[in-house]
């Protein structure tokens, strides 16, 4: 529900303002992708990105997971 949605959000917020992880050993996932900008950098959502083009240029590896192609 909307209400879910935003209470988790203001958990996450908070999370990452207390230097805490958003995500654990199976990292962020479809339901956190959103929210990747609270504890990674704009560089480093970048850099995460050229990784994954690098890797996967086609984008068959977890697609539409984290970023897509």
């Amino acid at each position: 529900s909307a209400d879910d949605t935003r209470i988790e959000h203001l958990v996450l917020e908070r999370v990452a303002r207390s230097g805490g992880s958003i995500s654990a050993e199976h990292g962020v996932g479809r339901m956190k992708v959103d929210s990747l900008h609270l504890t990674r950098s704009a560089a480093e959502i970048t850099a995460m990105r050229a990784i994954k083009s690098a890797w996967d240029p086609t984008g068959i590896l977890n697609q539409g997971i984290l970023f897509s192609p």
